[in-house]
């Protein structure tokens, strides 16, 4: 019996020192994870004050160049097509070394309301600093809301085998009544608005709705007509393909007024800017961004409807 409290003193302590080292290591891993978080502010921080020093030093390096903004992929809410383009634009106009802005353009066309926001933004910056062109290099395709952008421009440049036009407007949608029907399921839709359901597509066509849909559409296409022949003026040919969302190749193009001659970013640096030093001003995700993405994290921007009208 003398034996028993030894026994369960050994055993507190040896208990208690376990409890020890479990809280020593759960500090140990707290301070791990708050470092590592520090860390990765302490990168963001330093992302955005490298690019902000590279701005800086851009506008104190002396000298003229050219400003390059690239325009690659679908114009959409998703990748901020809109945001980044009016924000270079902005930083090249506003660069007192700039002698001209050259948009690199790649882009099967997108939304029309973020390509008339980007064409009126370089119409506003061309009027602040007259002096300063901007001009259109397409690589491979320059079509529809990505064409409504480049009428906006003082010449446009293409290669012979660039893809050019696409000046026209679809909205696109499945309906799947047949086979709901099929399958016995019925659709139970309650709304408050007799339009409110317009392009559902668990509902059958309705001719009125059709209708409305058909007339934005032409309304958007008459903007988009509109903002072309207010860029390219005088130099459109008549062609009755023209505004039919139709697509010509570069050495096609020319000759329609559709683009002004051959050339690539270099070239057109060099040779009609006459600043053959280029700086890249497009905006790229931050690096909070980038890990969000990667990760899978973001937040939905609303919800997506489906009547989704493109430039495409």
């Amino acid at each position: 019996m003398s034996d028993t409290p030894n026994w369960e003193r050994q055993l507190l302590e040896k208990l208690a020192s376990a409890s020890l080292v479990e809280q020593r290591r759960s500090r140990q891993w707290k301070i791990f994870f708050r470092l590592a978080w520090l860390v990765i502010i302490g990168m963001i921080a330093a992302s955005v004050f490298m690019r902000g020093e590279e701005k800086s030093a851009v506008g104190l390096a002396g000298g003229g160049h050219t400003a390059v903004i690239e325009l690659d992929g679908a114009i959409t809410s998703e990748n901020e097509t809109g945001k980044k383009m009016i924000s270079a634009l902005d930083h090249a106009f506003r660069d007192k070394n700039t002698k001209g802005v050259i948009i690199d353009a790649n882009s099967p066309g997108g939304s029309p309301v973020l390509s008339g926001m980007v064409y009126d933004e370089i119409r506003l910056l061309k009027k602040k600093h007259a002096d300063i062109p901007l001009y259109v290099v397409v690589s491979e395709v320059c079509a529809s809301g990505c064409y409504y952008i480049a009428a906006a421009a003082d010449k446009i440049f293409v290669d012979k085998a660039s893809i050019v036009g696409s000046i026209g407007v679809l909205s696109d949608g499945f309906g799947f009544t047949g086979a709901m029907e099929k399958l016995g399921i019925d659709r139970r839709l309650k709304t408050a608005g007799e339009n409110k359901a317009m392009g559902d597509p668990f509902s059958p066509p309705n001719p009125k709705h059709d209708a409305i849909r058909q007339q934005l559409l032409d309304d958007i296409h008459a903007q988009f007509i509109q903002a072309v022949e207010n860029g390219r003026g005088p130099r459109l040919k008549k062609d009755p393909q023209m505004f039919s969302g139709m697509v010509w190749l570069g050495e096609k193009a020319i000759p329609l007024g559709l683009a002004d001659g051959y050339g690539t970013v270099a070239s057109v640096a060099r040779d009609v800017v006459k600043a053959e030093k280029t700086v890249d001003y497009t905006q790229q995700d931050d690096f909070s961004s980038r890990v969000a993405r990667r990760i899978g994290v973001e937040f939905a921007g609303g919800v997506k409807s489906l009547f989704d009208t493109q430039l495409f």
